[in-house]
């Protein structure tokens, strides 16, 4: 135990999506640092590194841009991680993106085009993200992703990322039934409304926060330290017996009618 908290010396793994030090895996960046662990961060690219930056230099946190969207990046990525650290044991996505255009609309008016590149940046490259390391995971491995109660249930103004959000915790499901007998665990975490960067981009979302803050039985926002405490929980020897579960930090709020 370290700091009251379980210990993660000695293990390594991936963050990817690091945008800034307001995202929420910023705080996972250093929740992971601060408990021990050796890491490497991705940013989307050049322009967001110096953003990203602040939060790993710091912490003597490797950082690499990686823009999952181009072919070739996250198998660069992965592929320097373990040559730089060897076997991994946590991986952490942090990715999600949808075109301004299809995210503002209504799904029925969503373009094909930008409907598939929402859902492949930020649910397929997770799924890709497993098959490449793979090869590369200690036993008792954990892969962590990020949803949104959206995913559940038909939230306002959250428009495509619903129906990509669902998709994602279904395939948190099927990729824990199929890396469990090899002893990997995969697990979706699912933040109330946070105001970060990514989240700046829904249309009404201080709404949302407010509704959140209403209706939830705690009478308040999460914070991003409270869902990097889970995180890194799940990233922990402590979850060993917990695979394929989306896990809410919203203050209560998805049980409310």
């Amino acid at each position: 135990m370290q700091n009251g908290f379980c210990s993660l010396d000695g293990r390594k793994g991936l963050v990817l999506g690091l945008a800034n030090e307001s995202s929420i895996a910023a705080a996972v960046v250093r929740r992971l640092h601060a408990l021990g662990s050796q890491m490497q961060v991705s940013c989307v690219g050049d322009k967001a590194r110096s953003f990203a930056a602040k939060v790993t230099e710091p912490l003597g946190v490797q950082l690499m841009t990686c823009d999952v969207g181009v072919p070739g990046d996250l198998e660069r990525f992965v592929q320097q991680a373990v040559q730089d650290m060897g076997q991994l044991d946590f991986v952490v996505h942090s990715i999600a993106w949808a075109p301004a255009q299809d995210l503002h609309g209504r799904v029925v008016d969503s373009s094909r085009d930008g409907f598939a590149k929402a859902m492949s940046l930020s649910c397929h490259s997770f799924a890709e993200t497993a098959r490449l390391v793979l090869p590369h995971l200690n036993p008792g491995a954990s892969l962590v992703t990020m949803s949104y109660h959206g995913a559940e249930e038909v939230v306002p103004s959250y428009g495509i990322m619903g129906p990509v959000k669902a998709a994602l915790e279904s395939t948190v499901r099927y990729l824990a039934a199929e890396l469990g007998p090899l002893g990997y665990r995969v697990h979706a975490v699912s933040p109330g409304p946070i105001l970060t960067r990514a989240a700046s981009g829904i249309r009404d979302f201080d709404g949302l926060m407010t509704m959140a803050q209403e209706r939830s039985p705690l009478r308040r926002l999460v914070t991003i330290e409270e869902v990097a405490n889970l995180t890194a929980f799940l990233c922990a020897s402590e979850s060993a017996g917990m695979t394929g579960q989306t896990i809410y930090v919203d203050g209560g709020f998805h049980f409310m009618a």
